[in-house]
Order: C-alpha cells, then sequence, then structure tokens
C-alpha cells in the first residue's frame, strides 16, 4: 500500500524553504542572544526540546502511538553518557553508545505497542515510563538515586578546550536541523508512508500487506534515537541529571508540544516546542502564572484548534485563497457564460 504525494504538496525549493529559514533562525539565534548567557541557554533548552518533540512526532503524529516513556528513554541514554564519560570514555564515544542503548530500550520496551491501542498503550507506557523512573531511584550504584549526579563535565574538544556556550548551543541546533531533516525525509519515504497507513488502521494496513510489526519497531527503534541523543547533549548541557529530569512529567510537556504544535505535521511541533519550552525558564519566578498560561494555552488550542496550532492555519489557509481567487473566477465564468 503507497499512498502518492497531494497535488497540492509542496515540490522543490518550495518544500525545504522552511528547512532553509529553521537552519539560519536556529543557528543566528543563540548568536544573537550570546552576550546573555540565561536567554542564550533558554534558546539551547528551546532546541533540545525541538529535537525531542520531533522524535515524539514520529511515533505520536506519524505512526499513531503516544509512548510516555520518551522522557525515560533519554534518561537511560544520559545515564550511559554520564557513567561512561566517568569512566574515561570521550564524549562523543559515549554518545552514540548512550543512544543506541536508548534505542534498543526504545523498541523492547515499545513491543507492547503490538498487542495494545489507543489509550491502553498509552496507559502502558506510563506505567514503563514509572517503573524506569524507579528504576533511577533504586539503582543508586549507577545513578545516585534521588540525589542525582552533579558537576557533569562538558564535553571536551579534539585538539584540546570543552565545549561550552555558544559552541554547545550550535551542537544542538545542528542536531534540531538534522533530526527535522531526517522526520522530512522518512515521512516522504514508502516508510513514512507504511506509518501514516498504520495510524490510520493498522488492521487494514496488514489486510494490504504491510508488516505492522516491522514498521512499528522501526518507528520506535528511530523516534527512540532522538530521545537518545536529546538525553546525551541535555547531562553535560545542564551538568546535573536526576530522576525527576526524565520523569512522567517531562514525557507529558513533549506530548503537549507535539499536541499543541500539531501532530502529524512537520512544523507543527516545533512551533509547539518553540512556544511551550521556554516558558518555564522565563517565569520560573511565577510557577503559579505558569501553569494558568498553560492552561489556558490547552484549552484554547483543544477547543479552538482540536488539531493544533498547525490543522487550525490549514483551515484557514484554504478559506483565504479561496476568497483571493473569488475574483477571478466569477470573471473566468462570466467569459464563459
Amino acid at each position: 500500500m503507497t499512498a502518492q504525494p497531494t497535488k497540492d504538496a509542496p515540490r522543490g525549493l518550495a518544500a525545504h524553504w522552511p528547512l532553509a529559514a529553521f537552519t539560519v533562525a536556529s543557528v543566528l539565534v543563540p548568536i544573537l542572544l550570546s552576550g546573555n548567557r540565561y536567554l542564550a541557554f533558554v534558546a539551547g533548552m528551546t532546541l533540545l526540546h525541538i529535537l525531542w518533540a520531533t522524535g515524539m512526532n514520529l511515533l505520536y503524529g506519524y505512526t499513531g502511538l503516544m509512548p510516555l516513556m520518551f522522557a525515560g528513554l533519554a534518561g537511560i541514554s544520559a545515564y550511559f553518557v554520564v557513567n561512561l564519560t566517568a569512566m574515561g570514555w570521550s564524549f562523543w564515544l559515549a554518545l552514540p553508545v548512550g543512544t543506541l542503548a536508548a534505542s534498543v530500550a526504545g523498541t523492547i520496551l515499545g513491543l507492547p505497542s503490538l498487542r495494545l491501542k489507543g489509550f491502553y498503550f498509552t496507559l502502558c507506557s506510563l506505567v514503563i515510563q514509572t517503573v524506569i523512573t524507579l528504576g533511577f531511584v533504586y539503582f543508586a550504584s549507577i545513578t545516585n538515586g534521588d540525589t542525582g549526579i552533579s558537576q557533569i563535565p562538558p564535553p571536551s574538544i579534539p585538539g584540546g578546550g570543552e565545549l561550552t556556550g555558544l559552541g554547545y548551543e550550535i551542537v544542538i541546533a545542528v542536531m534540531a536541523i538534522v533530526g527535522i531533516a531526517v522526520l522530512m525525509l522518512i515521512v516522504r519515504s514508502p516508510f513514512g508512508r507504511r506509518l501514516a497507513a498504520i495510524r490510520e488502521d493498522d488492521g487494514l494496513a496488514e489486510t494490504l500487506g504491510i508488516n505492522v510489526t516491522y514498521q512499528k519497531l522501526a518507528a520506535f527503534f528511530i523516534g527512540s534515537l532522538y530521545a537518545g541523543v536529546g538525553g546525551a547533549l541535555y547531562a553535560p548541557y545542564i551538568g546535573f541529571i536526576s530522576p525527576r529530569s526524565f520523569d512522567v512529567l517531562i514525557s507529558m510537556n513533549i506530548w503537549l508540544m507535539v499536541a499543541f504544535g500539531g501532530r502529524g505535521t512537520i512544523w507543527g511541533p516545533v512551533f509547539g516546542a518553540m512556544l511551550l519550552a521556554p516558558i518555564p525558564f522565563l517565569l520560573q519566578d511565577y510557577y503559579t502564572v505558569k501553569d494558568i498560561l498553560y492552561g489556558v494555552l490547552i484549552i484554547a488550542v483543544t477547543i479552538l484548534m482540536p488539531g493544533g496550532l498547525a490543522s487550525g492555519f490549514k483551515r484557514k489557509a484554504p478559506k483565504a485563497e479561496i476568497a483571493k481567487n473569488a475574483p477571478s473566477r466569477q470573471l473566468d465564468q462570466r467569459s464563459a457564460a
């Protein structure tokens, strides 16, 4: 079963200019904010959440699975990287190992998706996330328990020096750009179209010859790569990790960014992360205002734009296009008459 690209799908340069614009902005913003380290840090965290939201979007938006253990997978990668670097490994060698460990764990923990659907899989993933968090607490010899691991050193740069500040934010920006570009390639590939078919009706997809088991596990492996890369970058960037750094609330926040922006679209979750990720940092002295703002945004989007911001803009765009073309169509009809 292979769906063909829609007639109105952007092609050529039109399909790539948003990525080009995002590339310029994601590199330029940290440079412009480098004079204010706090705002530059917020920009770096926003880019990190964009990477996570893009990975969550592959699973939730394009495959129809809501993995609430996403933050736990990022934590597995983070703890792997921190412990390996403490043993003397280079960060650049520990990063792919930690990411691979998160991907393997995500693939194994995604096995329930083969039997469970919708709400039941979401509930199962919530239980898995809880178990992972408890594992972080009770395996204190590896994670230092609830106390967490502090003073995590920044990655060393080949040739001398440490990767900190603006350089670190540029690395995160590059990872976010690559993550979005990979998702764009997946969505336009036969693999992406098979995932969309599974999202719509996995029973019908299997009847049409799609290997649902293989496709779902492949989606989990790739989606967990995003969590793993983000987790590996998160630990040295923050300098501190604990079980609370990767608990269910973090998973819920990443999910909210995808749902708020518009799941199943490339740029919806990116905008969702850009709008929601900075809020906890910018309003850290106003917890009540932050929670109220989160609630208002969720309610507003749920009622006015159930499919997220992206779907709301999509509905408005055709209307505007119809209104714009109406006079010319009327002239054509009069000419024909």
